[in-house]
């Protein structure tokens, strides 16, 4: 297990993506260090003058995406809270503006924030990805949001019409991204993907019995996350954010309607968006060709702009 990221990919098996462990300051108590895992890929030769990139997302949602990126990107993937061994501290940390300190002090760890970088986030990581854009504009070369959380979208969609009636019921145990039965987990798997996949029931069981042990912690952070302080942080942010932004969304998204993509393409200036047809919220794991595709075309653009421009100004 790598402790850090080397900045000239020194040890670095060049052609698959590596485990690591970084230590964050804990914000729980003096000298307590806190883990963020991650995986990364530092090829030997990276494309000239391309960011690099950072996946503010969980490692589960980005392994279909890493096959169809670049042999030549350097990639820097991130488990977020509740995701293999990045530690678990408090509710304040799981909050958008917690989260995207701790991610800021991984930056820092694995000396990231020495050269621009593109930083994606889907949903959750969406919401803290944009974030992050606005409060270190400094750190990034561009920015790709996947169907993001954190909006007040104008339409409402199908979970947060479920949403609504348990908060008028005050019930937080029937949440549908939570399953605790094979019948739940098929429920929130059609809602969170477009293509039905008929799953045996002996898998549904399994997939539940892994996350049965840690759904009482699921519920914490996702309480955190739609509630009153961390619900529209995207939104209130996003203005702020001046690095190029790409904003890509499934059309048929049950789980954050898409309406959103015009809210954040209305607030920043020169936001390309990119939906979508018969793709659901799952956008990486449903598209990921698709997905990395839009991602590179856009970042290629990005850096041909900045190219041409330099040349002008020489």
């Amino acid at each position: 297990m790598h402790e850090l990221l080397p900045s000239d990919g020194s040890g670095c098996d060049r052609d698959h993506i590596l485990p690591g462990k970084a230590s964050v300051s804990c914000r729980n108590g003096p000298g307590r260090g806190e883990h963020v895992c991650h995986r990364w890929r530092h090829p030997g030769h990276t494309h000239p003058g391309l960011c690099g990139l950072f996946l503010a997302v969980a490692r589960c949602s980005h392994q279909g995406l890493l096959l169809f990126l670049p042999k030549n990107v350097h990639v820097v993937c991130v488990d977020m809270p509740g995701h293999e061994g990045t530690s678990r501290t408090g509710a304040a940390d799981y909050a958008i503006e917690g989260q995207v300190k701790r991610i800021r002090q991984f930056v820092e760890s694995i000396h990231l924030d020495k050269k621009p970088f593109h930083l994606v986030g889907t949903s959750m990581g969406g919401n803290v990805a944009g974030v992050y854009a606005a409060r270190y504009p400094r750190d990034l070369c561009s920015v790709t949001l996947v169907c993001p959380a954190g909006l007040n979208n104008p339409t409402h969609s199908k979970f947060v019409k479920l949403l609504q009636g348990l908060e008028k019921s005050k019930d937080s145990h029937s949440i549908p991204l939570i399953p605790s039965t094979p019948e739940e987990m098929e429920e929130m798997l059609k809602l969170c993907s477009f293509v039905r996949f008929k799953i045996p029931q002996q898998i549904l069981r399994g997939l539940v019995d892994v996350r049965i042990p840690h759904n009482d912690f699921y519920r914490e952070v996702f309480l955190e996350i739609v509630g009153e302080n961390s619900r529209h942080s995207l939104h209130d942010n996003m203005h702020l954010i001046s690095a190029p932004l790409q904003v890509i969304w499934g059309k048929q998204d049950q789980v954050l309607d898409v309406s959103g993509a015009s809210l954040v393409a209305a607030a920043v200036p020169g936001c390309q968006v990119d939906l979508l047809d018969n793709c659901g919220h799952s956008v990486v794991m449903e598209r990921p060709r698709k997905t990395a595709q839009l991602m590179m075309d856009f970042i290629t653009a990005q850096q041909n702009a900045g190219s041409a421009s330099n040349k002008k100004l020489s």
